[in-house]
């Protein structure tokens, strides 16, 4: 690329950036209201109700009826709901991953919790990042640059190691890395993969969920992710994604020098 080439980036990405700044505040807040104002009409309406395992144990029978029924509209209406619900902020996801493994099997259902949840949260993402980056960068750029710039140097694999551990709130990475110059393709697609192994655990309790209710029970989710069978192959995935920042930070470094 030549200087003239750089310098006319430069110049479209500062023109981009004073364009942004020149947006009236209702503007950039405008997506994170409309949010605030989907979660007041979930508590006020009391929809938490239905995302729990009394729901799904009484209404079963009537839910598998109706996705026989309606099969292509069941789940397109599911994808919609998870992405409605993963856009906020809200701890619901791991039971509606659960609900897609009942109605649809381990993997559609798991297929189908992984794209509502990266779409919902890609949702989130730019909403956060549109309203509040700016402000944030302004007030905090000078304490957290260096942070910042280390994370982009590995930005995918630091974004695919947050998606992996399952220490969190689903929400939280999407409110806290909105904060910051990530791009919002490598945020979704670091999503959209990073969440599989987790999604697939809790899509596979679904799939077989009507077989503890037939037996009294209910599943017992506490400590799910943290049981040696899960946790090892999360872990071995996390080593694996820090292989390239190893190698950048370390081996790189000692060829070049």
């Amino acid at each position: 690329m030549s200087y003239t080439e750089i310098e006319q980036d430069v110049d479209a990405k500062l023109a981009m950036v004073k364009n942004a700044q020149a947006k009236p505040m209702w503007k950039r807040v405008l997506p994170l209201v409309v949010i605030i104002g989907v979660l007041a009409a979930f508590f006020a309406f009391d929809l938490g109700q239905y995302f729990s395992q009394d729901f799904l144990k009484e209404n079963r029978d009537a839910l598998l009826a109706f996705k026989d029924d309606n099969f292509a509209i069941t789940l397109i209406g599911f994808v919609l709901i998870y992405a409605v619900v993963a856009s906020l902020p809200f701890p619901v996801a791991s039971f509606l991953t659960i609900f897609g493994g009942f109605l649809f099997g381990t993997s559609l259902g798991g297929g189908a919790a992984i794209l509502g949840a990266t779409l919902g949260a890609t949702v989130l993402f730019i909403a956060v990042k549109y309203a509040f980056k700016d402000i944030f960068k302004k007030k905090f750029g000078k304490y957290t640059d260096r942070f910042e710039a280390g994370l982009k140097e590995n930005e995918l694999s630091y974004l695919f190691i947050l998606r992996l551990i399952p220490a969190y709130p689903f929400f939280v990475p999407s409110i806290v890395l909105a904060l910051f110059d990530i791009r919002v393709r490598n945020f979704f697609f670091t999503t959209l993969f990073g969440i599989v192994p987790g999604t697939l655990v809790y899509a596979s309790i679904g799939n077989g969920i009507g077989a503890v209710f037939d037996a009294g029970g209910e599943a017992q989710l506490s400590g799910l992710l943290t049981k040696p069978a899960v946790i090892l192959p999360i872990l071995g995935l996390i080593l694996l994604s820090l292989i390239p920042i190893i190698y950048k930070k370390y081996v790189k470094k000692k060829i070049t020098q």
